[in-house]
């Protein structure tokens, strides 16, 4: 299997792996590293829309993770 291939394979990985985490700042982080992995590989081999739509997921990931208030931690009040 050529390295390119395998950069694809933990790229999956990596975006599939971040719809099990039950944090949302750990599962937006899963998808932003899923996504830089998918864009470099739709860089390595030439695929403008993969590139692109990874782009666009990252940002996304990126967005919703700064705009967002803090999780409560549990067990802690903060009435």
């Amino acid at each position: 299997m050529r390295m390119i291939e395998i950069l694809g394979w933990i790229a999956t990985a990596t975006f599939v792996s971040s719809y099990f985490f039950k944090r949302a700042a750990v599962l937006r982080a899963a998808q932003m590293a899923g996504a830089t992995l998918w864009i470099a590989y739709g860089v390595l081999i030439g695929a403008v829309p993969v590139v692109v739509a990874n782009g666009l997921v990252f940002a996304a990931a990126a967005w919703t993770m700064l705009r967002r208030a803090p999780e409560p931690t549990p067990g802690v009040d903060r009435r």
